[in-house]
């Protein structure tokens, strides 16, 4: 494997879902807490579930700003809203994921075409393709 260009550290303590997690540099410290809907408490603190979906969401964006700046197409308010589900499996459980992805000002083809070419370079697409199912919406 080639060397990182960045490395993210993160450290969970307590009991899991309904502890707490920190980033090393200490930008990240959340308290987490089950959802009401799994049995939870709730409330103003996070899940892991939300986490990923913010992650995806902005490392998705960033892919499609990257691929639209090298096709040269202008993207000036474009806005990734991901959707991270748990799903029971017979095996313990799964995840599924859901991106809205909206490029105001766009034919619908010409989004698609960055849609699909930014899931190509994204690094959680690269990362959950063949894991988990990723869909998404396309709005113009």
């Amino acid at each position: 494997m080639a060397d990182p260009i960045y490395t993210a550290v993160a450290t969970a303590r307590g009991e899991g879902r309904n502890g707490e997690v920190t980033s090393s540099d200490g930008v990240i410290d959340e308290s987490l807490a089950i959802p009401k809907e799994m049995g939870g408490p709730g409330g103003d603190k996070t899940n892991p579930e939300q986490l990923f979906a913010a992650g995806y969401s902005a490392c998705f964006l960033s892919a499609l700003q990257a691929v639209a700046r090298q096709g040269k197409v202008p993207l000036p308010a474009a806005t990734v809203t991901g959707e991270v589900s748990l799903y029971k499996q017979d095996a313990g459980f799964k995840l599924g994921v859901q991106l809205d992805v909206t490029l105001p000002g766009l034919a619908k083809a010409d989004a698609d075409r960055l849609v699909e070419q930014a899931h190509q370079v994204c690094p959680y697409s690269n990362a959950t393709r063949g894991n988990i199912d990723v869909k998404f919406t396309t709005t113009v």
